[in-house]
C-alpha cells in the first residue's frame, strides 16, 4: 500500500514536505518536517494557514508558496470549542451523526428482507422512502446553519426519525408516506386515503417531549408528509406543525432562537447515543 502522495517542496537539505490530506471533509495541505512532524496546514476553503509555532512561518510559507491561491490568513489553530471536545471524545459506535435517513429501517431490511413474492409491498419500503425524501430535504438546511440527525434511537425500541437543530430552534420530525393520497388531519388522528384514522399526532408529540427531556431544551414536533395529493386540516393540531416534504425548506426562514454556538453545543449533545438513555 503506497503512502501519501508527496508534492514538491523547496529544494535544499532537510527540505519540508507538502502532503495533501483531508479532515472532516475539508481538503488540506500539511507541511511536514524531515522527521515527519506536522509544522502547519493550509485549509483551502478557509484561506488560512494554521501555524502552531511562529518560528516556522518563513519556511512554511516558502514551502506552501506554489500552492497558495490568493491572500491567506496565517496564525495559530483555533482553540477547540466544548462541542469539538465532546465530538472528539465520542466512540464511533456512540456517534449518531453518521446515521443515514432511515438507518434503522435499512438495517431491519438487511436482517429480515421481505419475501420475494410478497403480494403487497413491504410497508417498511414505503416508510424508508418517506424518511429518505424528508432526510434529503432536511440535509439541505445545513448550508443555512442547521444541523440534522437521523434515526435517533430511544429506550424501548422507539426512535426519532429526524432531529433538526438550527437558528429557528429544535424540531423532531416524523416522516409519513402519503404518496398520491388524500390526507385528513383531525387532532390527534391522521387519515390516509381510505384507511382508518390513526392517533399519530400523540406519538409525534411524545417524541418531541422525550427529546426535550433528554436535551433539557424546548423541542417542537413536526409531521412531514411525503407526496400527498391533498392535505386538509380540520383544526390546527395542538403544538404540531405539519408540512409537505417539499416545504421543509421553510424551516430555514425561522431564526432568532438559537445562536450558532448553541446549535453546535446541542448538536454535540444530541449526537451522543448516551444522551438518549434518559429520554
Amino acid at each position: 500500500m503506497s503512502g501519501p502522495r508527496r508534492l514538491p517542496g523547496p529544494p535544499g537539505p532537510g527540505r519540508l514536505r507538502v502532503v495533501p490530506g483531508g479532515h472532516q471533509g475539508q481538503e488540506r495541505l500539511y507541511v511536514r518536517a524531515a522527521d515527519g512532524r506536522v509544522l502547519a496546514w493550509y485549509d483551502r476553503e478557509a484561506a488560512r494557514v494554521h501555524l502552531p509555532a511562529e518560528d516556522d512561518r518563513e519556511a512554511v510559507l516558502e514551502a506552501l508558496g506554489p500552492f497558495l491561491t490568493g491572500p491567506v490568513a496565517v496564525g495559530p489553530p483555533p482553540v477547540p470549542t466544548p462541542a469539538d471536545l465532546a465530538r472528539l471524545s465520542l466512540r464511533p459506535d456512540d456517534d449518531l451523526a453518521p446515521n443515514r435517513p432511515g438507518e434503522a429501517l435499512l438495517v431491519a431490511l438487511e436482517r429480515d428482507p421481505a419475501p420475494a413474492h410478497r403480494l403487497r409491498p413491504d410497508p417498511r419500503r414505503r416508510a424508508l422512502a418517506a424518511e429518505r425524501a424528508t432526510g434529503e430535504a432536511l440535509d439541505r438546511l445545513e448550508g443555512a446553519g442547521w444541523r440534522v440527525l437521523h434515526s435517533v434511537p430511544l429506550p424501548g425500541g422507539d426512535r426519532i426519525h429526524h432531529l433538526v437543530i438550527g437558528p429557528g430552534g429544535l424540531f423532531t420530525v416524523h416522516s409519513l408516506y402519503a404518496r398520491k393520497q388524500r390526507v385528513r388531519v383531525a387532532d390527534p388522528s391522521v387519515t390516509l386515503g381510505r384507511h382508518e384514522p390513526e392517533p399519530l399526532l400523540r406519538g409525534v408529540r411524545a417524541a418531541a417531549a422525550r427529546a426535550s427531556h433528554a436535551l433539557t431544551a424546548e423541542v417542537h414536533p413536526l409531521l412531514a408528509l411525503t407526496g400527498p395529493a391533498d392535505l386538509r386540516v380540520t383544526a390546527p393540531p395542538r403544538g404540531v406543525r405539519i408540512l409537505r416534504d417539499t416545504d421543509l425548506a421553510d424551516l430555514a426562514r425561522g431564526g432568532g432562537v438559537l445562536k450558532p454556538a448553541d446549535v453546535e453545543a446541542l448538536h454535540a449533545m444530541a449526537r451522543d447515543r448516551g444522551t438518549w438513555a434518559r429520554a
